[in-house]
């Protein structure tokens, strides 16, 4: 490989032969700017070794916003529908807006920094706080469009589009410790009293009862519950892509798993399961659940996870109880159980987690009186008092 440097007015440039073009004719590139002789001795020498290596990258024009457009139709077929919708949402409100004219190779971690401290500050659309100032995503939200610049870029070195991932160096919003927020006992029984009468009071039970996810719950047809025998298996979750419902297979082997009912629950699936039939009796050819699922519209249709979370929070807000998210009657029933001694082994798997050891670095930050109990329970042993 051959190169020189040259003096252009006040400024070095490089010169060097990248090569040949698909004619046999040789393709030679210069890079300029270099305030010294030694600023581009030094370059053209990095140059020349990564065309010596293989680890020589073309230079290109190319916006990190068209990328994005290319990554994401490169990508689509091997992502769930959901979680490519998500990116699609992200890349499209967040980083287009923010990073999209700036040309891919130039791209720099104070930059992403910079895009994810305005998310913080102002990335919510048509949301504004009391003050009328447009409000801030959540860190976490801001965290998963790290995530997704620093898959895409992760490619964009793969593909030999750039020399290295800058999204490495860069500093999303760090995730907060503390414990997960949950009700307590007694202001989840106020919520199902309140909710007794709902035709979603089976929903409601099953989700507090058991833990399992809100798509877990819709997906939930009766082929997959044993009434007699006090428990369900869960096959599929019932998600949403672009406000389409979707049913979708479990991310991971874990997530198929059977879970015991209790004698309440079971009762509660008895009842629900008359009055659906009632309603598809008065519908007749209307009727419109031809996946037997267990909980859905009036009609029979499958309820949307976003009506279904819309209509938790309202019936808690009635109920006068503290702002809780549905997700939250899962940290709720996964906190119950600890404290009252189930083993970690079984709330793990009723979860769904991958681990027991997953399960108890999410939850060990709110139990900390299984500390006190512990180290009670040791002296009394130890001390045989």
């Amino acid at each position: 490989m051959r190169g020189h440097v040259r003096q252009r007015g006040r400024k070095w440039c490089v010169v060097y032969d990248e090569g040949y073009d698909e004619n046999g004719c040789r393709v030679q590139r210069w890079r300029s700017g270099f305030a010294t002789k030694r600023e581009a001795e030094a370059e053209l020498t990095k140059i020349l070794n990564t065309l010596q290596t293989g680890e020589y990258v073309k230079p290109t024009a190319e916006t990190f916003g068209v990328f994005l457009d290319e990554w994401l139709e490169t990508v689509k077929s091997s992502l769930r529908p959901t979680t490519w919708s998500s990116y699609r949402m992200i890349v499209n409100a967040h980083l287009k807006p923010r990073l999209g004219t700036v040309p891919l190779q130039r791209l720099t971690a104070p930059q992403l920094n910079r895009a994810y401290a305005d998310m913080l500050e102002k990335g919510r659309r048509n949301r504004r706080d009391t003050k009328n100032v447009a409000a801030g995503l959540s860190p976490r939200t801001v965290r998963y469009a790290h995530t997704i610049a620093r898959k895409a870029l992760s490619d964009a070195v793969g593909w030999n589009l750039i020399p290295r991932n800058v999204a490495d160096a860069a500093n999303p919003p760090k995730k907060a410790k503390g414990s997960k927020k949950t009700w307590t006992a007694e202001q989840l029984r106020a919520l199902l009293e309140h909710v007794r009468d709902d035709r979603l009071y089976a929903a409601l039970l099953l989700a507090a009862t058991t833990g399992c996810r809100r798509g877990e719950l819709l997906a939930v047809s009766w082929d997959d519950v044993d009434l007699d025998a006090a428990k369900f298996h869960i096959r599929r979750t019932l998600v949403s892509s672009d406000y389409r419902v979707v049913v979708s297979e479990p991310k991971t082997d874990r997530g198929r798993r059977t879970i015991a009912l209790d004698p309440a629950t079971v009762e509660a699936l008895r009842e629900h399961q008359t009055r659906q039939l009632d309603e598809r009796i008065a519908l007749g050819e209307g009727w419109a659940n031809e996946s037997n699922l267990i909980f859905t519209r009036a009609d029979g249709s499958p309820i949307h996870p976003q009506a279904f979370s819309e209509a938790f929070e309202r019936h808690a807000a009635a109920a006068k109880l503290p702002k809780l998210s549905l997700h939250g009657l899962r940290h709720t029933h996964a906190t119950l159980a600890l404290r009252a001694g189930v083993h970690p082994k079984v709330v793990s798997e009723r979860l769904g987690h991958a681990s027991v050891a997953f399960t108890m670095d999410v939850y060990t930050d709110a139990l900390p009186d299984l500390q006190e109990g512990a180290a009670a329970l040791v002296a009394a042993l130890v001390l045989g008092s």
